[in-house]
């Protein structure tokens, strides 16, 4: 199995930066057949959002709202993927999770706890 902790969430104003980080930790097996790593989020009475993801080849994507402001990275030797977050907005407040995907599995296999990111004035 595959464990992912967040880290890296908190208060910040509008404009702001934060990274959040998340590191993988388990059976190195089961961490080899993850393909793709992602970040999604939450808001409070919103549907969980795919926000961005980034592949095994270091391939990207992202939900519109985030594009140029957020960089999704990774750290294979690590074990750790990141979400760069600047020019925050109040919008982007969200309980943010890591996933982790094998391949050819159609939906995500490995979530992380959750961390908590706050944009306010």
């Amino acid at each position: 199995q595959v464990q992912l902790v967040e880290s890296g969430g908190g208060l910040v104003q509008p404009g702001e930066s934060l990274r959040l980080s998340c590191v993988a930790s388990g059976s190195m097996l089961s961490i080899l057949t993850i393909s793709t790593m992602g970040w999604y989020r939450q808001a409070p009475g919103k549907q969980r959002e795919l926000v961005a993801t980034i592949t095994r080849d270091g391939n990207t994507t992202y939900v519109d709202s985030v594009k140029g402001r957020f960089t999704i990275s990774r750290d294979g030797a690590k074990k750790t993927v990141y979400l760069q977050m600047n020019s925050l907005k109040p919008e982007d407040t969200a309980v943010y999770y890591c996933t982790g995907q094998k391949s050819r599995s159609l939906s995500v296999n490995y979530w992380g706890q959750g961390t908590q990111v706050t944009v306010s004035s």
